[in-house]
């Protein structure tokens, strides 16, 4: 089959479009034909090392396709499932742990299964884990107009929270307030100070931080005391290493730095999120913007939009 191999760390060039062996599946997985796949921001720390990984490996985790053998029979070939956690995922066939997998309602295009999962659990549980969101929480959201922003914009609003995104373009700016945005600011010095005015001289209950090294300071400066800095992506790079007692000095802020893995650790978990988020898209609440789609071979070109922040909404590789 034909796949996407990192034989090295590195930037977007090292990803080789290229034969593999089919992989063949183990007790409790099933073999899947690839329709699409996610591109998320985490598969170019893979690639470059920044999080660990072993060359030579087939990247991604996210997709959607059909399947071509339940060994146990209990799934019928041709079913349309999506998955975020099946590893070697940017190829024409994968293998995908029955108990992470959820079927794709019917009417929802594969290129939206496809990249609805990783981010749509993401959002869901930063606003029903991290903390539970209810009507008139305030909230910033740096990269408002990425995959995670938009989907967690949409969440939050029809949750009737108030939403302050963050965004770096009169494109995204449009984005974001189609997404739901109570109202839409741009990068600079004065952000925190805007953001406060626009809340009634209060800080935010909570931001949500996506971008990590070059937002960190504007999130303690933007959170009211006792409030929540969620900073749950490095788009920018790791946050620097800082002296705790600046949440203190900041109005004893609380702090922390989550990730997917840990609220879907259990199958029970998963499920709740994966279906939560299949019922979202379904019946509208969320709608997923896709950028246009790219070729599985062609993986490269979107590593290197992804990066230099030139696309809007989720990245999908069509197979």
């Amino acid at each position: 089959m034909k796949a996407i191999l990192v034989t090295k760390h590195g930037g977007p060039d090292v990803l080789e479009y290229t034969e593999v062996a089919d992989p063949v599946p183990a007790e409790g997985q099933l073999l899947v034909d690839v329709d699409c796949v996610g591109v998320n921001y985490i598969d170019t720390y893979f690639r470059s090392g920044t999080y660990p990984s072993e060359p030579p490996y087939i990247p991604g985790t996210e997709g959607c396709g059909r399947v071509v053998d339940d060994p146990r029979g209990e799934i019928a070939p041709g079913t349309l499932v999506a998955w975020h956690d099946a590893p070697g995922s940017y190829a024409e066939k994968v293998v995908v742990d029955r108990n992470r997998l959820v079927a794709v309602p019917e009417g929802v295009e594969p290129e939206i299964a496809a990249s609805m999962l990783l981010q749509g659990m993401t959002a869901h549980y930063l606003l029903h884990g991290v903390r539970e969101t209810t009507a008139g929480d305030t909230m910033a959201v740096t990269a408002g107009a990425g995959g995670v922003g938009l989907i967690l914009t949409q969440m939050a609003a029809a949750l009737e929270a108030t939403v302050y995104s963050v965004v770096s373009s009169d494109e995204k700016e449009h984005l974001a307030y189609e997404a739901g945005a109570t109202k839409v600011f741009r990068y600079g010095d004065s952000l925190a100070d805007d953001i406060i005015a626009e809340n009634g001289g209060a800080g935010v209950d909570v931001i949500y931080d996506g971008v990590g090294n070059d937002t960190f300071d504007f999130a303690l400066n933007v959170t009211r005391p006792r409030g929540l800095v969620c900073s749950f992506g490095s788009a920018s790079g790791d946050v620097e290493p800082f002296k705790i007692q600046e949440l203190n000095k900041h109005g004893s802020l609380f702090l922390t730095r989550p990730s997917l893995t840990h609220y879907v650790a259990d199958n029970d978990e998963f499920l709740m999120r994966a279906q939560a988020v299949a019922r979202a898209v379904d019946d509208g609440t969320v709608k997923m913007r896709i950028h246009p789609p790219y070729k599985l071979e062609n993986a490269r070109q979107a590593h290197e939009d992804l990066q230099a922040r030139k696309t809007t909404g989720s990245v999908v590789l069509k197979v």
